[in-house]
């Protein structure tokens, strides 16, 4: 009863009217708490999404709030310019009745947005076509937002995706190595050092005014698309907390670098781990058609190295925690980070021996979409 209370208190917050008849729990996320309230308005049942910041991860959530509605409010003029529904192809947040978007309650930060109904979310890529979906929507995002005003975007999370940054990072922990871990991952940190060269590539790139800072969203994993129940199509990407100026080859290539992997990223067998082609180049077809007239030809020449950045760059992070104690990413077991390191560096190599193919892939479908 207390927490159905808290959640009537939350909703009244922000100007929901009627009858709370129900609340469900949404178990699938790992940083916010989120609540699906069912409200009874004059007989029609309206459901809101309830949602709890984390502000230990997300400490300035006026900040994290400006730059969500900022991206949704710029989404919804873009949708209908188009002729969509922009109440199902992106998030409408509602304002607290003080004018913000987010409400302190009981010493908690809060924000509440319309539930898309009819919609799912998948885990799995069982299928081409559903990557090759998400691609599309990931590269309907950019498109959309290639006119952002980028000095209104806030960095919430500092150098998330610096990866010279996170490479420093490593060397600082082998040195310090406050574990005593270092000796027993030499093959691991000399794999990570001879690629040095690497991590800079898409900075220069950036300061050579060859790509340009886009609206990143920065967690491109196929569970932050919703598909439609009746069409299984496509049609929102969701979970905007991370959204940040960036790359766009960050979010193409963190994209690959989760969905192209034939294992899960914690497989200990690496024989196991390989590249996907057919997923890279439905994942590459999707984003393409969507976005191809809206890059650099220096973005779409990086996009496959991009898939080869990320995965070396979310390595790095594991092998760092590894050396550091794993005091940031939950484990499992003992080894865990380790075994994820190994993982990531693995596909690495795969993507290396398959870099030539994949910018093949690229060019053809990218010659094919400005084209059509």
């Amino acid at each position: 009863m207390e927490m159905n209370i808290d959640i009537l208190e939350v909703c009244r917050a922000f100007g929901i009217e009627g009858d709370l008849s129900e609340i469900q729990v949404m178990r699938d996320g790992h940083i916010n708490t989120t609540y699906v309230a069912f409200f009874v308005v004059n007989g029609e049942l309206r459901k809101y999404l309830v949602q709890g910041i984390n502000t230990h991860v997300f400490k300035k959530p006026d900040k994290l709030m400006d730059n969500i509605v900022g991206v949704t409010t710029f989404l919804r003029e873009k949708i209908l310019e188009n002729g969509g529904d922009p109440d199902r192809e992106t998030l409408t947040f509602l304002p607290a009745k003080d004018g913000k978007y987010f409400y302190y309650y009981d010493d908690k930060c809060w924000r509440v947005y319309h539930y898309i109904d009819s919609s799912y979310t998948i885990n799995i890529i069982k299928k081409p076509s559903v990557f090759e979906n998400a691609g599309r929507s990931f590269g309907l995002f950019q498109k959309n937002l290639s006119g952002y005003p980028m000095e209104s975007l806030y960095e919430i999370i500092k150098d998330f995706h610096n990866t010279p940054k996170r490479l420093e990072n490593l060397k600082a922990s082998v040195e310090a190595d406050v574990k005593g871990r270092a000796a027993e991952v030499k093959d691991e940190i000399e794999f990570a050092l001879a690629r040095e060269r690497e991590t800079k590539v898409a900075l220069k790139l950036y300061r050579d005014g060859l790509i340009p800072l886009r609206v990143t969203h920065n967690d491109t994993k196929l569970n932050n698309i919703l598909f439609d129940r009746k069409t299984n199509e496509s049609i929102c990407v969701i979970d905007l907390d991370t959204i940040m100026p960036g790359f766009s080859l960050y979010d193409f290539g963190d994209a690959i670098r989760f969905g192209a992997n034939t294992a899960a990223e914690d497989e200990r067998d690496l024989s196991k781990v390989q590249l996907s082609l057919t997923l890279f180049e439905s994942f590459a077809k999707g984003f393409l058609s969507a976005c191809a007239t809206a890059l650099t030809r220096a973005e779409v020449k990086h996009l496959a190295f991009s898939a080869m950045l990320m995965t070396y760059e979310c390595g790095i992070r594991f092998l760092t925690d590894y050396l550091d104690g794993d005091v940031y990413f939950k484990i499992a077991y003992p080894d865990h980070n380790l075994v994820r390191a190994r993982n990531q560096f693995k596909l690495v190599y795969e993507i290396e021996q398959h870099l030539d193919e994949m910018n093949e892939i690229v060019d053809r479908i990218y010659k094919e979409a400005i084209n059509n």
